[in-house]
């Protein structure tokens, strides 16, 4: 079996984790337990209370104990939701979704249909005071190296009659 360290890593590649819990552990008044960030991170990638029990060798109801004792109650403080009920553990992941802790992937768009651009971007921050939320987001453009590729996609030759 994988130390536990070593499960659910793939949450990493789909979420901010050092933001969320930095995030966590101010809510909670110090840094998140090596089994917090373990459940969160089952959590995060999709498994039910039930599956991460079964996949770390723990009893169900002892998981689902911790994670309202704990994961559930800090991201209610976090997201500012704490008379909300938390109707299935999927509301957690939707509610980090939706503050922007879901790394975008890279993937390739067309700027006006002519110049091939990746964009990368991942959310560094996001703030939420009293009538206002303000997000802090990390971008990377690369666009291609052939200036050839861009100025005939451009249409930037020189065409001008005198």
């Amino acid at each position: 079996m994988a130390s536990a360290n070593e499960q659910f890593t793939q949450a990493a590649n789909h979420w901010d984790l050092e933001t969320l819990y930095a995030d966590l552990a101010s809510v909670k008044g110090k840094r998140l337990t090596p089994v917090e960030k373990l459940h969160l991170r089952g959590l995060l990638c999709g498994y039910s209370p039930a599956e991460i029990a079964e996949r770390l060798g723990k009893d169900v109801k002892g998981v689902e104990t911790d994670l309202c004792a704990t994961i559930y109650r800090y991201v209610k403080n976090l997201l500012d939701k704490c008379n909300e009920k938390i109707g299935n553990w999927r509301n957690i992941t939707e509610w980090l979704e939706e503050a922007g802790y879901k790394i975008q992937c890279a993937s390739e768009y067309q700027v006006n249909n002519c110049i091939p651009v990746d964009i990368l971007g991942k959310i560094a921050n996001v703030k939420i005071e009293k009538d206002k939320i303000t997000i802090e987001i990390d971008l990377r453009l690369a666009k291609p190296l052939n200036s050839e590729v861009v100025k005939e996609d451009l249409n930037l030759e020189d065409n001008t009659t005198n």
